[in-house]
């Protein structure tokens, strides 16, 4: 079963193709396009000729949608209304999942963890804006056919190959060149007394196959491990594996004008309908990404 991918070649997109055969890329190769370009889209589209669709593409930095908010929605939104059309143009029949993010929920109070798909958006950053219109965009086409589309609401997720602009593989990095006596000999953080939700990506990605064949037309669900951390033990959990002793800098400029303090979700719904449940444990999530950031700094 042809499954196009938008963004096979990023963090997420490599592990579902490792994982998932028969996964194309829309914006690799011959069919190569821009999702910001319908016409393109469209072209793409048509010579793949997929039974479903995962759409990854994003422009998915927090710190970069308050730079260029615009460039954020014309891909995270345009973006998704260019490939639903270029799917409706194509005769495409099959299904496809939307992923978004647990961004949208923003500040949620405590009494309301652990978060679940019936609470209300409330965005705080240009990103979960540009997600939340996403995600209502597909719905609406999800409700007038010709296509199924099922939405997905991933927490954080981290492991090999995550690009340094997120804080765990940022960490990791960090960590790998310091041992090797390289960098300033301290661990430059943000705000750490934060906590999140975290999911091995490879766990992650096993979600977003079950979604697409047994998630069910017009719903969301919340992808997550149901486990709060908090950055800083998060931190000092990557330092003991790695034997490291490293002292921390916050640097301001890393701190976000708008955060929340906590997240916290709950993967019932998902779990419920297509049996999945986090499995890898979190530690050996760590240690992967310490052991890919090494070879990276070995090369």
């Amino acid at each position: 079963m042809p499954i196009l991918v938008t963004g096979l070649s990023g963090f997420v997109g490599s592990h579902f193709g490792s994982r998932v055969p028969g996964a194309v890329d829309l914006l690799d190769g011959a069919r190569a396009a821009d999702i910001r370009r319908r016409d393109e889209v469209v072209r793409a589209v048509a010579q793949a000729r997929p039974d479903a669709v995962l759409h990854l593409a994003a422009q998915a930095a927090v710190p970069a949608s308050f730079d260029d908010p615009a460039e954020t929605y014309d891909t995270n939104f345009e973006g998704t209304l260019n490939l639903l059309m270029a799917l409706r143009e194509s005769g495409f029949r099959g299904r496809m999942l939307f992923v978004g993010s647990a961004d949208i929920y923003g500040t949620v109070p405590e009494a309301e963890l652990p978060i679940t798909e019936g609470r209300p958006s409330r965005p705080l950053n240009p990103y979960a804006v540009s997600k939340v219109a996403a995600e209502a965009l597909c719905y609406q086409w999800s409700q007038a056919g010709p296509f199924e589309i099922v939405m997905a609401r991933p927490f954080n997720h981290i492991g090999p190959r995550q690009s340094p602009q997120f804080a765990v593989s940022d960490f990791a990095r960090q960590i790998a060149a310091g041992r090797r006596g390289r960098g300033p000999g301290k661990l430059v953080v943000g705000d750490i007394d934060t906590t999140r939700d975290f999911t091995d990506v490879r766990d992650i990605v096993r979600a977003y196959e079950l979604l697409l064949k047994h998630g069910r037309n017009g719903e969301a669900y919340n992808v997550c491990s149901g486990v709060e951390r908090s950055v800083r033990d998060v931190i000092a959990a990557m330092l003991a594996a790695a034997g490291a002793d490293m002292p921390l800098e916050v640097d301001a400029h890393r701190l976000r004008k708008i955060e929340q303090r906590r997240m916290l979700g709950s993967f019932a719904k998902l779990q419920a309908d297509t049996g999945w449940r986090p499995e890898i444990p979190f530690g050996q999530t760590l240690a992967d990404t310490l052991n890919y950031w090494d070879e990276k700094e070995q090369a």
